[in-house]
This record gives C-alpha cells, sequence and structure tokens, in this order.
C-alpha cells in the first residue's frame, strides 16, 4: 500500500470523541456495582472534574474556530462544527448516564447510614435547624445580585454554583401589575456542600444550594420567591500567552488567569425541570446555544461527591488501603549517597514511596558537600516538600536553580507563588522557555565527595508531587551513570543559556529530536524483523495522537510487525483495520491509580531497549514541547520494567480493547484473573518481604569451650 494511502481520514479517530470515550470509561468505573460504593462516587466525580476541563478548553477552542468560520478538517476528516455536534451528543448521553449513577450510588449509600435528603423529604425539625443554619452561617457571606436590573450584569464566575430565583415584588400597590424579574445568588465556594443535619445513628445531609434556594426569600425582603433554579456556567479557560510580547511573564500569567473569568460561556448546566422563565432568561444573557445546554437531574457539579468520600468511619465502603511499600532497590540501605553511587535504582509510584525523591532533596538542601542542585517543577503538591527543600538549600547558599514552568494549565497561580518564594530564598528561577512548556521531570544533584565532583540525577514520567505521587502510577530513576549525568548537566545549560542544542549520550530531547528517534525505532523495528522472529514494540501511554507517529506504526503492522499498546486516554490510531493495523492491539486501563507512566519497548531483534519518558505520542509534546526521554540501562531494571508493561497488557480485570471504529468493549477473560494494578502492589509487597526473610544474619563468634 503506497505511503500516501495512510493519510486518509478513515484511519484515524478524532481526538475529542477519543478523549470522551476515556472519561466514558471511568463512568463505567463509577457505574460498576461490583466496587464499594465510595469508590464509585469517586469516580463519578472524577467524571465532572474531567468534563469540566474538557468543555473549558477543548470545546472553547472549536467554538472559536467555529465563530472564525475555520472550515478546516482535522485528521479524521471532521470539521469544527462536525466535531461539537458529535461532542454534544456524545456528552448530552454521558451526563445522563452520569446523574443516573449518582442517584443510584446516593440511595446504596441510605442503606450504610449515609442519607442526603432533596428538600422534599426534610422534616419540620430539618426546615428549622436549616433556616437557623442559613441566617447565621450563610445570608452573612451570600450576595444576592438583581441581574436583571443591573447594566453591565454583574459577572458570574465559570464553574461556580448559582441558584438562580424568579422574584414577584410584594410591595408594589395593590392594584398595580406585579413585577417580576430574575436575580441570582452565587453559592459560596468557601462553604462545604453537604451540610450535616440532626441523624438518630446515621449521617443525614441536606445540600447547600438547596438550603439556599428554600430560604431565599430571607435574601431578598419585600420580594416573593416565585421560582428557584440552580445552575452553573462553564467558561472558555483557553487563553493562550505568548511569551515573547510579555515583558513581564508574571504578570502576564495572572492577567490570562484573570481573563478566564470573563470569557464566553461554553456550558450551561441547568438543574432538569428549571423554570422556564429563567431558562430563557439564562438562555439569552450567555448566548448559548441548545445544544451547550445540560439538564441536570439531581445534583449539579459531582465534583462535591469527593466530601462524601473522604467521611470518616466508612472503611468498608472503600476498597483496601494500599500503603506504598519501601522502594525495593533500596531495602536495606541507610545512606542514599551511598545506594546510588552502587547501583541505579528504580522508582515505582505509587506501589513504592515517593519519599526517597523527597529525601535526597531535603539531604541536600543541608549536606556541606552539595554545591549546586538544578531541577524542573511542571506542577506540585500545595505545601510542597520539595519546595521546602529547595527554599532551605538556596538560604544556605547553594547554588540552586529551578525552571518553574508558568504555563503548566490550571497550576499556573500556583507555580507563580511558587517562583516567587523560590527567589525570595535566593533561588535562580527560569519562567520556562519562549514558545515552549518544559513538560520533563529532572532533577540534578552537583556534590563533592573525596576532592571529586560527583552528579546525581533522578529523571521522572511524573511531577515532584508528593500528593499525586501516592494517586498516579509513575516510574522515577535515580543514578549516577556518567553519560546521563552529563546528559543532564547539558539540558539545564540548554534551559538556563544561550546554548545550542547538543549531541546527546543517552537522552534524547523533545522537541530537536525526539519524534523522529521515535520513528527511528520503528523503522529499525521493521529492518529487524524476519518471519521466523518478527519485530515486537510494546508501550505504555497517556495518549497517542500525533499522525506521523500513528503512520509509522500502521507501516510496521504491514511488514509484520507485532505491537502491542496500552494507552489510557486518547488514541486516534484505528487497530484491527485489514491490511494495515493487523498486528496492532490496544488496551487501556482505568483502575483505582490513575495511569500516568510512559514505556517504550522495542526487541530489537533480541537486543531488547526499553526507554521510559516524560512525553506522550502527541504532536504537541513531540513539537511544542520540552521533553525527555531516557534509556533503562541496568539489566535487571530494564528486565523488571518489561514485567511491569507485560502485567499492563495482560490485565484482564480492569483493561478494555479498543475496536476499530473508536468505542471500548472489556478484554476477553481467557486464564485466570490478572488486574494489572493489584497484581503490581502484591509484587511490591513480596519483594519487601523476600528482602527482609533473605537479610544475611549475623552471629558474633564466641570463644570455644576449653576442654
Amino acid at each position: 500500500m503506497a505511503k500516501d494511502s495512510l493519510k486518509t481520514p478513515d484511519l484515524f479517530i478524532n481526538r475529542e470523541l477519543s478523549w470522551l470515550e476515556f472519561n466514558n470509561r471511568v463512568l463505567r468505573e463509577g457505574l460498576n456495582t461490583s466496587l464499594p460504593l465510595l469508590e464509585r462516587a469517586k469516580f463519578l466525580a472524577i467524571v465532572s472534574s474531567n468534563l469540566d476541563e474538557f468543555f473549558m478548553v477543548r470545546v472553547a477552542g472549536l467554538m472559536q474556530q467555529r465563530a472564525a468560520k475555520v472550515r478546516k478538517r482535522d485528521f479524521s476528516g471532521l470539521s469544527p462544527a462536525a466535531q461539537l455536534t458529535r461532542i454534544s451528543q456524545r456528552a448530552h448521553t454521558m451526563v445522563q448516564e452520569q446523574s443516573e449513577g449518582i442517584s443510584a450510588v446516593l440511595q446504596a449509600l441510605q442503606e450504610e447510614g449515609i442519607h442526603v435528603l432533596p428538600a422534599q423529604q426534610w422534616a419540620q425539625e430539618d426546615r428549622d435547624h436549616l433556616t437557623q443554619y442559613f441566617v447565621k452561617q450563610i445570608l452573612p457571606i451570600l450576595t444576592p445580585l438583581a441581574v436583571e436590573d443591573l447594566d453591565p450584569v454583574p459577572l458570574l464566575p465559570g464553574l461556580q454554583l448559582q441558584v438562580a430565583v424568579l422574584l414577584e415584588h410584594t410591595s408594589e400597590e395593590a392594584n398595580d401589575t406585579k413585577r417580576r424579574n430574575v436575580a441570582v445568588v452565587p453559592v459560596p465556594t468557601q462553604l462545604k456542600r453537604f451540610i450535616p443535619l440532626a441523624g438518630d445513628g446515621c449521617l443525614r445531609f441536606a445540600l447547600l444550594e438547596d438550603v439556599i434556594a428554600a430560604n431565599a426569600e430571607l435574601a431578598f425582603p419585600g420580594c416573593r420567591v416565585e421560582a428557584a433554579t440552580c445552575f452553573r456556567i462553564t467558561r472558555d479557560a483557553d487563553v493562550g500567552v505568548r511569551d515573547d510580547d510579555a515583558g513581564d511573564l508574571l504578570h502576564a500569567i495572572e492577567e490570562a488567569v484573570l481573563a478566564r473569568r470573563r470569557r464566553a460561556a461554553v456550558r450551561l448546566e441547568i438543574a432538569a425541570a428549571a423554570n422556564q422563565r429563567i431558562r430563557k432568561w439564562l438562555t439569552r444573557w450567555l448566548d448559548v446555544r441548545i445544544e451547550d445546554i445540560y439538564e441536570i437531574t439531581g445534583m449539579l457539579d459531582a465534583t462535591a461527591l469527593w466530601q462524601l468520600v473522604g467521611l470518616d468511619g466508612f472503611d468498608k465502603l472503600r476498597s483496601p488501603d494500599w500503603p506504598p511499600q519501601p522502594p525495593r532497590d533500596l531495602i536495606g540501605q541507610d545512606d542514599l549517597w551511598e545506594a546510588v553511587q552502587d547501583h541505579d535504582v528504580l522508582l515505582f509510584h505509587p506501589y513504592e514511596s515517593f519519599d526517597p525523591v523527597v529525601q535526597i532533596l531535603e539531604q541536600a538542601a543541608t549536606d556541606p558537600n552539595v554545591l549546586a542542585i538544578k531541577q524542573t517543577l511542571y506542577r506540585t503538591s500545595g505545601d510542597s516538600p520539595i519546595v521546602r527543600a529547595l527554599e532551605r538549600a538556596g538560604q544556605t547558599g547553594k547554588e540552586v536553580t529551578v525552571l518553574v514552568e508558568l504555563k503548566a494549565r490550571f497550576d499556573e497561580a500556583r507555580n507563580v507563588n511558587w517562583a516567587r518564594r523560590l527567589e525570595d530564598a535566593g533561588c535562580h528561577v527560569i519562567y520556562g522557555i519562549a514558545n515552549y512548556k518544559t513538560h520533563s521531570k529532572a532533577l540534578l544533584i552537583v556534590r563533592r565527595e573525596s576532592g571529586r565532583i560527583r552528579r546525581y540525577v533522578h529523571l521522572a514520567t511524573g511531577n515532584y508531587n508528593d500528593k499525586t505521587a501516592r494517586l498516579y502510577s509513575d516510574l522515577g530513576l535515580l543514578t549516577c551513570d556518567r553519560d546521563i549525568a552529563t546528559d543532564v548537566s547539558s539540558f539545564f545549560n540548554l534551559l538556563t543559556g544561550y546554548s545550542e542544542t547538543v549531541g546527546w549520550s543517552k537522552l534524547t530531547i523533545a522537541p530537536t529530536g525526539l519524534r523522529q528517534r521515535f520513528l527511528d525505532l520503528i523503522a529499525r523495528e521493521v529492518q529487524v524483523s524476519t518471519p521466523d522472529r518478527p519485530g515486537l514494540i510494546m508501550a505504555k501511554v497517556n495518549s497517542l495522537q500525533d499522525a506521523e507517529i500513528i503512520r509509522a506504526l500502521y507501516r510496521a503492522s504491514q511488514a509484520g510487525v507485532k505491537i502491542v499498546l496500552n494507552v489510557r486516554g486518547i488514541c486516534c490510531l484505528r487497530p484491527g483495520l485489514k491490511g494495515i493495523s493487523d498486528n496492532i492491539e490496544v488496551t487501556s486501563i482505568v483502575d483505582r491509580f490513575l495511569e500516568h507512566s510512559r514505556i517504550f519497548y522495542f526487541r530489537n531483534g533480541g537486543h531488547e531497549e526499553v526507554y521510559l519518558g516524560s512525553a506522550d505520542w502527541m504532536r504537541r509534546n513531540l513539537s511544542r514541547r520540552l521533553e525527555i526521554l531516557f534509556p533503562v540501562v541496568d539489566r535487571n531494571l530494564r528486565r523488571r520494567v518489561i514485567d511491569i508493561l507485560e502485567t499492563y497488557l495482560t490485565d484482564n480485570v480492569k483493561s478494555r480493547r479498543l475496536l476499530s471504529d473508536g468505542t471500548y468493549e472489556p478484554v476477553a477473560r481467557t486464564g485466570p484473573k490478572i488486574r494489572a494494578q493489584e497484581q503490581l502492589y502484591r509484587n511490591a509487597v513480596e519483594a519487601v518481604r523476600l528482602a527482609e526473610t533473605s537479610a544475611p544474619q549475623f552471629r558474633p563468634i564466641v570463644r570455644p569451650k576449653e576442654t
């Protein structure tokens, strides 16, 4: 088949529709009755937060294109308008299923002693209690807005719940026509959504928005509330910052974050059976189309379910805890410096603890032998021990250089704060690289030892975030390998100066060479493949969207190379197409941990190569981001990573298989049940047990008895 034929739209799945299928797999977990109830609630909450970001960024971008009358089709053959139509159809179905799932979970929770009561189920004593609570705790912080009488209409921020009320003014003269208009009460974000009610041996809650709606007349003296409706706006958050135009990037980022509040509405969520007068006014005021209105039966903004997920005393409604284990490569090692000098260390989170990464930074901050620390920060936690360690290092006079990526979407404000704190501590702070996001995860520590300089390196597939390291599945490598350390030093010089890209020994860097490196590795697999020993490519990524990579995989499949992929989210490749992708299999795993690692395996005619990296097979990662791909050099670690990858690829419990039409089905179960995440955790526990039981026994030699 001619290469040009691999460009036909029928060979590609639309990116946005593929993402919706990913969120549908998350939804399936929320609807999975075999899961504990609070685990289901967690997944239903994640569906909402995922959709929020999807509409703010992806749907908003398509709407901008439609408004500009862009007709250019994506590589799957869909115009922006056609994509928006398909997205609306799929998302409406998903939201309806999610609402039904939430209702089912809340109903089932009643049998476990957790009751979330709608207003019509409140007893009189409940109403009296909630009225008192409203007057004392809620009313003082409310800001009722007479939106129809104000010009301009006050700005309502995106993603905040609002209660719209239709008011009848009772103070008019008796013979005059009663005046009616719409007012809005923003639901305070600093209050919890679930308000406790007195209960006899059980937990009972009312929703905050229901309490506001039921007592709204107290916020509008002289008016009668004829109707109340809860709604929520999603605004366009796709605000770009051109750093070459920004004299003060920190200020530009802060302006961009604030600008999101003023952007156009891209979605209106409104309670089902809403008052029509209110609905028409909102539709007209927000200028939203009918297909952009989502009627919600039950509670809006299901992210509030996290409050129930975190309730104390209901462990039986959650999956058993899997506490992180000591990393197997560090068991019995008391000195981190000596351990990394002795051998490369593989860290597999969250099965293994993230503590060694924090520990080596904390030790470096106070170690008089440490001369310099260099690190990239893309996303980190709210009270980050990583940042605190870097601050201490800067305050003690060490050379500390930190690249803080200010353009990490939705973490911009937090990263601006970190940047300023680090500067105040005496650190050198780089605010990213012009025109590119720095998405790589790299740490370099320079230490003087016995009169010589040694460099310690940490590279990873995940962020320096101690919180998400308990929730995301990622791999990291601690090493003193000279070639890798030299490359990482050159990488930081590239970030902090005007250095040109250099010849790399073991690392591959995007955007200068990573796509071509992957293309070369795929092409090499074709070259060494034989009928007796066909080539093999295995990979685990978050997303697969880059057209060149997809076409290269199609060509490899046509050449007989077997390709087995685990793609968590977006996958624009169509597997199983006759004569094109017969040899490609794609699966996806959604389970208790978010799959975040990127692993790449090439059989290479028996000379196996394994790589880890920060980049997905997406155009943005390979063309518009600074990314790092690094090899797993140590033979034992390479074998271990291959075992991890194969475990993912043989999952038959949580894995779903991608079909050529873009939909997914559960993997057919043959043989014993294999749930990858459960098996990987068992492996981590077993490694600790074996290390403890095989530890050498030291027995003192005593003086022999005299004869």
